[in-house]
């Protein structure tokens, strides 16, 4: 290296948000300046061709008329004063991908709705796609300031019994459009300071929008971003040596944590000119936030609700909170995360009004639009009905398409459904049967109550002798979650005069999915606990045994929790040996079940590697753990040292895991949105980054600089080829943080590949479902079916033989392709004991039980025509096996297929026939003409099966 070179080192960071403003900053390159400049001249000549006091009639916009109630419109045009282009555009800080420029043009008179005429140019851009022009209309100087006072009323008809009352939205309103060019010029001489200001504002334009429940019209845009960050400059809380990334932790802090909200933000008075006291009290009783512009007139934040605001602390709290602890600062979950209504909430509720005048009953002349009211309504009444059991309600209605035509008037604005996200408090709460209200003594309470609450408010009296109103919510154990569900039902329909098709709840649609029968699963909890605390209480109290069982660990997180690690007192007779270790747990297994079956006569049935037990219809395996076999061993492969966990080892993984699993279950018991699950697979940056699971927060920078050194590591193996990563999806707990447990053999990068792919359009499709208002209810069923035809061949299995027929959720049928082979099946083994069956003695029944034998996994194992093929299939319940030619470019015939299946039937099925007496589980194999698609891949991990001999 010369010595002339210099070497800059960037913070990563750092390097990650230049990156981002290259990507999301739109230049003002020289044909994009022509661009803007020719379409904003072309608007100009456009209404300078209009002729003076032309005459405007309600012909023009007869729905518009009909709609604010209007007797007559009779008035002349006049032409514009003034043309100027403001916005993000004239301060050079338009982010992607809206790309559009605000044009100030001066009319003679304006109205409080706010519509913007949207031009787009004739000559569409390659450069700038979807670009257009907003023209807005100013209105400087035009009215008294003095009529504009927060206390007037200048909407006759908002009154009460006559009365008029005061309009101070609607005069706020009209204020804006007063003083937007001069507040407009001030942000641009303030951002134009220096570069770093504009780039925090486009910084924070990215982490807005990519939160809908802020960037929304009661809440935050990018205007009061802007004004926000130029007050921050004027008290100097920036300045000109942070970088943007610094300016944009300031903003958020202030965001999030600033007292000066308590009294609303007021630029510094310039010379005598300022806010007096009463003038300060008047916007806090008028508004819920003030940010009050530069020349003190009008309060920017007038629309702004409450609980808008609210959002907004919270959610740049939780920003501020990830950079602090997420790796790398944070910058994906600040920047490149979506964080819309689906992720956010734990319930969605969608409400259709379309065609519902309840919204618009006291007319559209008001002085805060009756959409916005309406969602206040909602707002109220879910509050009042749900109290304690929501953390949070945000309630919003996006009913003002860019489309929208103000020929057809105001009452098409009710075409969007209003959306409605809760946030639940917590599972107890949640779940409550019994909602206690006010005492009995409490007469005006009480009937506020039974008011609200009509039919469903009792009487009662409690165990502490308490006689008060209450609803009762009358629910299954495993239906629980469906409490809330009911109470917002009740109240909607009750309050607002909403028919049921109305309220689209977004609770129970994948419900279908979890239940074993007729009943969910949980259901079968309380007799599965019940008869592990009983076999657990047994194994305890076991004495005829060398060494006494401490603990009973289940090593399943999920339902039903069959495997079960004994975990024996301390002792140092045990041998050294790996094999001498596992022979002598084999004899304490044996002599385990021996003493169930004398003690309380039992069934059981014990290998060398484990024993099961049968009880209380189910069959729990039952394996010992043992320190000493915790620590890695080394077995040989050739001349390659290759590193395998001892069966002790994956005993203690498992059971930590549950452990884990069980402890989030927890802290989070309604991890409602499937949604941010796939967006993780989806989205995360699986090539270059580990994700780190730190549930309890445990891990300090040691922990987070082995885990970063692992992870290096095994990427740099495979430089030189991508798709030769392992593991291809790190993932990095406590008790392994080199993610050796669970992704060293699989998925690959091909298989990761397939399940992003299957992630993505899987989320996409729920967010549509959750959002939009869908007809046909078999679209949930799409997030559990994938398409067959994606394969080059399918094997259908022969449904009456799978371990778990009662998983099926749809049966596969292929509609295309050529049926080239089918085998019957077998009536060797099948999933259950006909009445006939359980006759005989207890030893013969326990013959015909194959506790862990699945055929699938059998079928699957062998690793003759691995070169070849690619086995997808879903080892959870499916009844189809997708096949892709392994090698890419290779000729595909029905011949070749066909010589692999008489391999699969027969090479397999031997395998099957030697451990288990016969058996055939294929049922048919359909040859797909197309080429080889995207691919399901499961991860084959499950609870134990028991398939039966017939």
């Amino acid at each position: 290296m010369d010595a002339d070179t210099t070497v800059t080192l960037t913070d990563p960071m750092d390097f990650k948000v230049e990156e981002l403003l290259k990507e999301v900053h739109f230049a003002r390159t020289p044909a994009i300046t022509k661009l803007v400049d020719d379409t904003v001249s072309a608007i100009r000549k456009s209404i300078s061709k209009i002729p003076d006091a032309f005459p405007v009639t309600a012909d023009l916009a007869p729905g518009f008329v009909r709609d604010i109630g209007a007797d007559k419109v009779e008035f002349k045009f006049n032409k514009p004063k003034t043309f100027k282009i403001g916005g993000s555009y004239s301060i050079n800080c338009v982010v992607k991908p809206a790309v559009n420029v605000d044009l100030f043009v001066g009319l003679p008179k304006n109205e409080a709705r706010k519509p913007v005429l949207v031009v787009y140019p004739a000559v569409k851009s390659v450069e700038a796609p979807g670009f257009f022009v907003r023209i807005i209309p100013t209105a400087a100087s035009l009215f008294n300031i003095a009529k504009l006072n927060l206390k007037r009323n200048n909407v006759r008809a908002f009154n009460q019994d006559g009365i008029p009352r005061a309009t101070p939205k609607y005069n706020s309103s009209i204020l804006e459009d007063m003083f937007l060019e001069d507040n407009a010029e001030y942000v641009e001489k303030t951002i134009s300071r220096w570069k770093e200001l504009g780039e925090a504002l486009i910084l924070l334009k990215v982490w807005a929008r990519q939160r809908s429940s802020i960037y929304v019209h009661d809440c935050l845009n990018g205007y009061l971003i802007s004004i926000l960050l130029s007050y921050l400059v004027s008290l100097d809380k920036i300045n000109n040596s942070m970088k943007a990334l610094q300016i944009l932790r300031v903003v958020l802090d202030f965001i999030a944590t600033s007292k000066l909200w308590n009294r609303g933000l007021y630029f510094p008075p310039k010379g005598q000119i300022g806010v007096s006291k009463e003038e300060k009290l008047q916007y806090k009783e008028a508004f819920p936030v003030v940010i009050c512009d530069p020349s003190a007139q009008v309060n920017l934040a007038f629309r702004m609700t409450s609980v808008g605001f609210c959002e907004l602390q919270d959610e740049a709290a939780s920003t501020l909170q990830c950079m602090d602890k997420c790796g790398d600062g944070g910058f994906e979950e600040t920047f490149l995360t979506k964080i819309d209504f689906p992720a956010k909430y734990d319930y969605c509720v969608r409400l259709n009004l379309r065609g519902h005048t309840e919204v618009h009953a006291l007319g559209f002349c008001l002085d805060d639009e009756c959409w916005r009211l309406y969602e206040q309504k909602v707002h109220s009444l879910l509050n009042q009905g749900l109290v304690d059991r929501a953390k949070s309600i945000r309630v919003t209605w996006r009913n003002s398409p860019s489309e929208w035509n103000i020929e057809n008037g105001l009452a098409v604005l009710d075409r969007e459904p209003l959306l409605v996200g809760i946030s639940v408090s917590s599972l107890e709460k949640l779940f409550r049967i019994v909602d206690i209200g006010p005492n009995a003594e409490k007469k005006e309470e009480a009937l506020r109550f039974r008011k609200f609450w009509g039919e469903k408010a009792e009487l009662r009296r409690f165990k502490d002798g308490t006689i008060a109103e209450s609803t009762v919510w009358e629910s299954e154990q495993w239906t629980r979650h469906l409490i809330l569900k009911g109470i917002i039902e009740y109240v909607l329909l009750r309050h607002l005069s909403l028919s049921k098709e109305n309220v689209v709840q977004i609770v129970d649609q994948l419900d279908f999915s979890l239940l074993h029968g007729a009943k969910d699963l949980v259901s079968f909890s309380a007799s599965l606990l019940e008869a592990f605390e009983v076999l657990s209480k047994r194994l305890h109290l076991i004495e005829d045994i060398p060494l006494k069982i401490s603990s009973v660990q289940p090593l399943d997180s999920d339902f039903p929790s069959f495997c079960c690690a004994i975990i024996l007192e301390g002792s140092g007779n045990w041998p050294m040996d790996h094999v001498a270790i596992e022979k002598t747990k084999s004899a304490f297994l044996i002599k385990i079940g021996e003493s169930l079956q004398n003690r309380w006569g039992m069934t059981c049935s014990a290998t060398e590697d484990d024993a099961d037990i049968f009880m209380s219809g189910y069959a729990f395996r039952l394996k010992i753990l043992h320190e000493r076999g915790l620590s890695l061993v080394k077995s040989e492969n050739g001349n390659k040292a290759k590193r395998v966990y001892s069966t002790d080892k994956m005993l203690f993984i498992r059971g930590q895991h549950a452990s884990m699993i069980n402890g989030l279950q927890g802290r989070y018991p309604v991890f409602g949105p499937v949604v941010r699950f796939l967006r993780l697979l989806a989205e995360y940056d699986w090539t270059f980054s580990a994700l780190v699971i730190d549930i309890n927060n445990d891990f300090g920078p040691e922990d987070f600089k082995l885990i970063n050194d692992n992870f290096v590591s095994s990427r740099k193996a495979s430089e030189e080829n991508v798709q030769n990563v392992n593991p291809a999806l790190f993932l990095a707990t406590a008790y392994d943080k080199a993610s050796e447990a669970w992704t060293t053999c699989s998925p690959n990068f091909t298989e990761l590949k397939r399940l992003v792919a299957y992630a993505r359009s899987s989320a996409n499709l729920l967010t549509k479902l959750i959002l939009e208002d869908q007809t046909d209810s078999c679209r949930w069923e799409c997030l559990f079916r994938t398409p067959l035809n994606n394969y080059d061949a399918v094997v259908l299995l022969h449904r009456q033989r799978l371990p778990y027929p009662r998983r099926l959720l749809f049966p596969s049928e292929v509609n295309r392709g050529r049926h080239v082979a089918r085998v019957n099946a077998s009536k060797a083994f099948g999933p259950f004991l006909v009445p006939e069956e359980m006759k005989g003695s207890s030893e013969e029944v326990k013959n015909k039980m194959m506790v862990d034998f699945d055929p699938l996994r059998c079928f699957v194992g062998d690793k003759e025509y691995s070169n070849k093929l690619k086995l997808w299939y879903d080892s959870l319940g499916g009844d189809a096996i997708g096949l892709t030619w392994e090698r890419v470019g290779s000729k595909i015939g029905v011949e070749s297929f066909v010589s692999v299946q008489n391999a699969l039937v027969g090479v397999r099925i031997r395998r099957l026939a030697t451990a288990n007496g016969g058996s055939k589980l294929v049922g048919h194999l359909f040859v797909n003409s197309t080429a080889a698609g995207q691919g399901a891949f499961v991860n084959a991990f499950h609870p134990i099966p028991t398939v039966f001999k017939n």
